[in-house]
This record gives structure tokens, sequence and C-alpha cells, in this order.
């Protein structure tokens, strides 16, 4: 099950991914929430030959109600979702049918996701933000993703499906009330989709502002912006120096920040060290460019904070008075 929006640069790759898995799959549903692109022309031109893919058409959905569409659709007792801008390995959908056939009692099965570094500033970001795989099932895994999951269809019944709502972080919320139901949840490390990650610092931007607003619109606040907020919080508090050391003062919080960046920036690279390992050179170019990119997401999450201030907490706010003073 896949949703989609405006992704005609991806949306055929993604199909020719599906269809070319060594388990063909029953069915490929897809449910695009309604492109102004030329998405829903390329599907059709690939169920046009034949391919196995149903398509349903949604005015201005989610990604969370584009999924519980999709799976609505599904004619199967399992469900596997990926997302779009991905391509899964050959493989991807033979590694979660084998990890779900290890045991009767397996409900979900996460598989992982790498992104794809074909740019140095991919590369960085990637080290920068991505989090970093972890040793499991014999392999190493990044953190339980959507993007890569297969999972009985009673599963995402009761859980009553993921929030229609949220521009993102509705997966992760699906994902905490899955485990919360005390489903059987196994890894596969075999099963890879390879995710492409924005190209440039506007992109990034952009994505991250969208992250921010929607992060908050979950709950989940005190998860990523809070710590950021704290972190300024100090390095705000540091212009006080000025009060002691006079103009001097001024270079103790852009010092402050450049180490903040940096620090979070080394963690990153020792992180993933394994996994991008390079000469000291490299790294150190990758810590350069590096800065930018975490100042890029600090920016995108004060941002997306301030969206939701204005556009949710405080429209909220007046709608409730109108409320209020019409009764």
């Amino acid at each position: 099950m896949v949703p989609v929006r405006d992704e005609e640069d991806s949306v055929q790759g993604l199909i020719e991914g599906l269809l070319g898995q060594t388990l063909l799959p029953r069915e490929i549903v897809i449910t695009d929430g309604g492109s102004v692109d030329a998405t829903r022309e390329i599907i059709e031109e690939i169920i046009g030959r034949g391919a196995p893919v149903k398509l349903i058409r949604e005015q201005k959905s989610m990604p969370g109600r584009a999924r519980n569409v999709g799976a609505k659709h599904s004619r199967c007792d399992w469900i596997a979702f990926t997302d779009a801008g991905t391509r899964p390995a050959p493989d991807w959908l033979a590694a979660l049918v084998d990890s779900a056939s290890r045991g009767s009692s397996v409900d979900v099965v996460y598989g992982s996701y790498e992104p794809i570094v074909d740019s140095f500033f991919k590369e960085c970001a990637a080290i920068a933000y991505v989090p970093a795989p972890f040793e499991s099932d014999g392999g190493f895994v990044r953190p339980v993703s959507i993007v890569s999951a297969l999972m009985r269809r009673k599963v995402w019944e009761s859980v009553n499906g993921f929030p229609e709502h949220l521009r993102s972080a509705e997966d992760l919320i699906f994902m905490r009330r899955v485990e919360a139901a005390k489903f059987k949840i196994a890894r596969s490390s075999r099963a890879i989709v390879y995710w492409n990650i924005q190209p440039n610092l506007w992109r990034t931007f952009r994505r991250f502002v969208d992250y921010s607003r929607n992060n908050i619109r979950a709950g989940l606040f005190a998860e990523w912006q809070g710590t950021i907020f704290i972190y300024y919080a100090l390095l705000a508090a540091s212009t006080l120096t000025v009060f002691v050391f006079g103009l001097p003062g001024l270079i103790v919080p852009p010092l402050l920040w450049l180490l903040f960046l940096g620090a979070r920036a080394t963690r990153a690279l020792l992180r993933n060290r394994n996994s991008y390992p390079s000469s000291y050179a490299r790294n150190l170019a990758r810590l350069i460019l590096m800065l930018p990119i975490l100042a890029t997401v600090d920016a995108a999450a004060f941002i997306g904070s301030i969206k939701w201030l204005l556009r949710d907490k405080l429209a909220l706010t007046r709608s409730r008075s109108k409320d209020d003073s019409h009764e």
C-alpha cells in the first residue's frame, strides 16, 4: 500500500521496484492524495500495460487517510506498507514475508531503510539527521518506519488505522499504538527500502518546517523542538556576557552556537562511522557542511513551531471563542 501526491519524478521507479520483486505482490494499491502533476497519468499508463496496480483517487488527503483508504481497498490479510519517493530492494517483500513466516505469532515485521546518497550534500544530510543503524536480526537496521513494514490486517484495524489530520508523524503515532497494543513485532535487516532525501538546504528547510508543525500537532513537541528550544534559550542567555566583558562579550553567543552545532555534527559522524567510513579529510569536509545543514533543521523547527502557533493553536482558540460567543 502506497500513498502518493505529486510524485511524477519518483512514482514510476517505485512501481517498477515493486513489480520487480523476487516475491511478486498479489496487488499494488496506490492512493493518490490529489496530485496536480503527472503522477496519476504515469500510474494509469502502467495500469494500462496490465500491471496489477489499483489506483484510488482522493482529493487533498493527508498521508494517514491515503494509507487508510488504501488498506480498506486491499483484499489481503497481510498488508505491506511503503512510501512515495522510495525504491525497494528486489528482495524487500520476500524478506518481510520470510520474517513473518518464522513464527505463527508474528503480527508485524519492520524492515529498514537506507537514504540514497548520490551527492556529497545528501551524504552529509544523511549523517546529520537520519537515525544511525543498530544491530538486529543478524544485521543492521534503523528505527522502525512505515516505509518498510508488513502487518496483519487485524493490526491496522485494531488500532483504528492512521491519524488522518497530520501531514507527517502519523506513521509514528500509528506504530506507537501498535506497540502499545502488544502485537508481536519482528525485525528484518534484509528488507531494505531506498529513500530519496532532500538534495539541498532550501528543500531540506521546507520539508522540516512541515515536520516541525505536524510534530507539535501530533503532541510530540518535547521529543524534538523542546530540546532545541532549551539549547537556544541558553544561547540567548549567553548574550548577557556583554554586561561582564563589554563589546567583546558579543563574540560568546556565536562561538557557543558553532560549538553546539559542531558537537552535534561530531557525534553524528561517530555514530555513523561504520555506515559511512571515510578518510579524515573527507570527514572534516563533512563536518563543515553538516554545520549549515543542522542550522537549517533548527531554523525549520522554529518556523514550523511558529506556523503551528499561528495556523493551529490561535486558529483553534479563535474558533472556540466564536463558539462561546454564540452560546
